[in-house]
């Protein structure tokens, strides 16, 4: 029993206040005993365990996660402790407040993107050049670029350069045309100089009848100022009169020169007093722009806008002009600022249709929605592919056993469940068992993350088509009917494209998990872009069924969002491949645990005769099919795969490979040498003990021929009980072929039964009908010279004694092999006594007394396990023997048998029919 901790206290944090992901040091007391031991973290409401980084007792690091709240405590939960609580508290900035620089590298790529495009699309005097200039057909030579720059130095082969090579040229882009191809050439360019020689000649004839106007006209008036002059030197009455006029008129002025300015100067400086209080909205308006803009109160300089713009927008008074040209420049930077914003990523759906909205109003130029929904399509595509870019690089680190306590869940799911029109219970990421691998492999990591940000980023991203569609970007009211019409229209024209979108999407990631786990269905050119996890740990069956788990997860939620199921039907071939390679992946692996079992033998034998190894078999094909329980279960829209043909085909295939590969493992078992044991650890088998199973311990070592025993054993268990639970299995989980399956184990099963059989009677039998002919003739005994019989002689005892050996053998492992072996020894040994009876050429009357004798002995003491065959044996060995004719022979030989039944009574015990059960082969 372990003592429970405190609960864990927050004393403090630091920085105290920040943006969304900023770093962040937790201290404080009873904050767990170590990574497993944290559980939960959460800061303003935000589940915070996926940055968290357990330091120590008192310290934690993690970075903050975009919460609703916008100041909350730090909770922190243990296993230990339980639920914590917290004394200080972390203040979290709004994205809007932090300041209008701030921009992803992202969106500055996406910037930087747009304005090589646009820079692209601008006209370019290189543009105006003719591509081919000769008017035939491009050969481009493969003369390297440096050999031409040495046979040709100081030259260009551009025929726009001052250093123009013509032979360059037709080097490089028409090494292989024809002599008769450059003559067609030589005559196009011929063309092309007399065509613009015409033109500049007629555009000179157009126009002569203006050229003669417009010379008349300047000879009329050159001639006409020049009889003015002549005629009168002085100059007219009208101009002497004009000069007195003007010399007056600079007295006057000269006079009254200081009252009039300052009489002009205040009228002036009153007049405009009054112009900048009557129409003090108009020459504020900049300066209240410019603060609006700054505190974000976009609205009211729309509102503003729109007001001055009705008021001054067609004015004709100058310094109105000046004032609302500063307007409008200011809103137009207004405009940059907010589709600057408009495209910045990530940001939320609000602050989008917000922009949008703004945009609008402003009568921003092109469609600020399609602009938004193409760069949140190109960020998403970004997010995907640097997504895998991290885990190939190796900049991602193991998941380790913060991740495997619970389900960290991720900010993007986190966002995902507080959509109104996608409810999921659960997070993607499963529970794991605690027997798993200690860190998460790189694929799974990357599969379940991929799945984070494609439904952390596609609902808003369908949501945001769909409100531009109904046109509710721009009026929830009903209002702006024009805009809501444009809208709708504009959306109609781009369906198609934004149909394209979704599949690039879901295209994307299809490949990239394609390119993680089934690299080989993948054409050659993509392996490059979504591929190299070659490196990267190969997978097991559970493995994959947390990623069918998770990638069934994403197409779960897609699903919700009311997608078509046509741009999601990549996902459900995906699904598939998946299942069928778990299933595939699952076998193999299986295979392999099996083949490892005969490494777990302990030899320990049960009261049914077997060892665990069987059980461990059941027990190893019972969580295999568990396993694959999730993987080959039928989802809404998924198809059976055991229906599929090649797939049942293969299924059975693996199939009775395990069951092959166990059998070979037993085999395997029982040719081991004993030199492949410790016999060190070896003990004395005590056959007196009344406990048959003393001897069967931990660090039993069995012999070789104690171990066919064994194995045998476990073959009839196999063919009795474990194949016919393994059949209902297979036939229960869906498997198809199950008759197949079993018809073939039992096969292999029993031909590994027999010669296992035949191998240990061999062993068994041979020795003792080896011993039975020397045992016989010792002390030169003759069958036509022996004296009258005093009872079985030691040679039979012997033989006696070594079946009773085999039996305490047989039985100590197997009450039920005890039938089948012994009648083989019997049978093997009546063989033999009846070829040495009918080897013998003459009996004399002691002589065959003698011999009946023993064999009669034999065959009483064995009696149980006599089959036909043994008794056939001892009827021809009987028939070969002289026929007892006195009745004191046969009173002795009675008299004999009953002594000798005496005398090994306690021996022969073992061979009571009681104690023996029919033999079943």
């Amino acid at each position: 029993m372990s003592r429970a901790r405190p609960p864990p206290l927050v004393t403090g944090i630091s920085p105290k206040e920040g943006p969304a992901w900023t770093k962040v040091t937790i201290r404080g007391e009873n904050l767990g005993t170590g990574p497993a031991d944290l559980i939960g973290l959460s800061i303003c409401g935000h589940n915070c365990m996926l940055t968290a980084e357990w330091m120590s007792a008192s310290k934690i690091v993690c970075r903050v996660g975009p919460a609703k709240d916008e100041k909350g405590e730090i909770i922190v939960t243990t296993k230990s402790g339980g639920l914590g609580t917290s004394t200080v508290s972390f203040k979290l900035f709004r994205p809007e407040r932090i300041g209008i620089l701030e921009q992803s590298a992202v969106w500055v790529d996406e910037v930087n993107y747009d304005m090589r495009t646009n820079r692209n699309k601008g006209i370019s005097p290189f543009s105006l050049r003719p591509s081919n200039p000769l008017g035939i057909e491009m050969d481009k030579g493969k003369v390297p670029q440096k050999d031409l720059e040495q046979i040709f130095p100081g030259m260009s082969g551009d025929f726009t350069s001052e250093n123009f090579s013509a032979s360059w040229y037709l080097i490089e882009n028409h090494a292989g045309s024809s002599f008769e191809q450059l003559k067609v050439a030589a005559n196009n360019l011929k063309k092309q100089a007399s065509k613009k020689n015409e033109g500049s000649l007629a555009y000179v004839k157009g126009g002569l009848n203006t050229f003669f106007e417009a010379q008349d006209a300047l000879a009329a008036i050159h001639q006409r100022l020049e009889s003015d002059g002549t005629e009168k030197v002085e100059g007219s009455m009208t101009q002497r009169l004009e000069n007195i006029l003007n010399r007056a008129s600079d007295t006057a002025d000269t006079l009254f020169q200081e009252v009039l300015g300052r009489k002009d100067k205040a009228d002036s400086t009153r007049n405009a007093l009054n112009v900048l209080q009557r129409f003090k909205f108009l020459f504020n308006l900049p300066l209240n722009i410019e603060r609006n803009i700054q505190k974000g109160d976009y609205d009211v300089v729309i509102n503003d806008y729109e007001k001055a713009k009705s008021l001054f927008g067609n004015t004709e008074v100058a310094v109105f002009k000046k004032v609302y040209a500063e307007v409008e420049m200011r809103i137009k930077a207004l405009g940059n600022l907010l589709l600057e914003k408009l495209l910045q990523t990530p940001s939320t759906l609000h602050d989008q249709k917000r922009y949008i909205r703004y945009l609008s109003d402003l009568h921003a130029p092109g469609d600020p929605a399609w602009q938004c929904i193409y760069a949140q399509h190109k960020w998403i595509l970004q997010l995907m592919q640097n997504c895998r870019d991290e885990f190939i690089s190796g900049k991602r680190v193991g998941v380790g056993a913060l991740e495997l306590e619970g389900d960290a869940r991720p900010a993007a799911l986190g966002r995902l469940g507080h959509s109104a029109s996608l409810k999921r219970g659960g997070s993607l990421r499963s529970a794991r068992p605690s027997t798993w691998p200690f860190e998460t492999p790189q694929q799974v990591q990357f599969v379940e993350k991929l799945s984070d940000v494609v439904i952390g980023q596609l609902p808003n991203f369908w949501k945001l088509w769909i409100s531009y569609v109904n046109g509710s970007l721009f009026s929830e009211t009903g209002e702006k009917s024009g805009q809501v019409e444009k809208s709708k229209k504009n959306a109609r024209q781009r369906q198609n494209d934004f149909k394209k979108m979704i599949e690039e999407v879901t295209n994307r990631l299809v490949k990239l998990i394609r390119g993680a786990l089934l690299s080989t269905t993948l054409p050659q050119g993509e392996l490059s872009v979504y591929g190299g996890w070659e490196d990267k740990m190969e997978l097991t069956g559970a493995w994959f069924t947390q990623i069918i788990h998770t990638v069934r997860g994403c197409h779960e939620a897609l699903s919700t969002l009311e997608i078509p199921n046509d741009l999601l039907q990549v996902i459900q071939d995906l699904l598939l491949e998946l299942r069928v390679h778990c299933l595939m992946v699952t076998l193999l692996h299986t295979s392999q645990d099996v083949k490892r079992l005969a490494e777990k033998e302990d030899w320990v034998v049960d009261n049914e005769g077997i060892t665990s190894l069987p059980s461990k078999f059941e027990q190893c094909m019972v969580q295999m099919l568990q396993s694959l329980k999730e993987p080959l279960e039928i989802k809404p829209g998924e198809i059976n795969v055991l229906q599929l043909d090649q797939v049942q085909d293969q299924a059975a295939e693996l199939s009775v490979s395990i069951m092959k590969v166990f059998i070979n493992c037993l085999e395997q078992l029982s040719t081991k040498a004993d030199e492949d044991f410790d016999v060190s650890r070896n003990i004395s088998v005590d056959l007196s003990s009344p406990d048959r199973f003393s001897r069967i311990q931990e660090g039993f070592i069995p012999t070789s021929e104690q171990r066919l025993l064994i194995i045998l054993s476990n073959c009839q268990y196999l063919e009795r009980r474990t194949f016919l639970n393994l059949a209902d299995h297979l036939e229960k989980h869906g498997l198809t072929g199950t008759e197949k399956i079993n018809r073939v184990s039992m096969d292999a099963v029993r031909e590994l039964d027999g010669k296992l059989f035949e191998a240990y009677i061999e062993r068994r039998a041979d020795p003792i009908a080896g011993s039975l002919e020397p045992g016989m003739y010792a002390g030169y005994f003759d069958w036509r010279d022996c004296q009258i019989p005093t009872g079985v002689r030691n040679y039979l005892k012997e033989a006696l004694v070594n079946i009773i050996a085999v039996h305490a053998e047989v039985f100590t492992v197997s009450k039920d092999l005890v039938p089948r072996v012994l009648s083989r020894i019997v049978e093997s040994v009546a063989d033999e006594m009846c070829r040495l009876m009918q080897c013998v050429s003459s009996f004399s009357k002691n002589g065959a007394l003698q011999a009946r004798l023993e064999l009669c002995a034999l065959r009483d003491a064995v009696t149980a396990y006599l089959n036909p065959d043994s008794n056939t044996s001892f009827r021809q060995a009987l028939d070969s023997l002289p026929q007892l004719n006195s009745g004191a022979d046969k009173k002795l030989l009675e008299e004999l048998l009953n002594m000798f039944k005496s005398s090994m009574q306690l021996q022969l015990t073992c061979f009571q029919p009681s104690n023996v059960q029919p033999v079943k082969r």
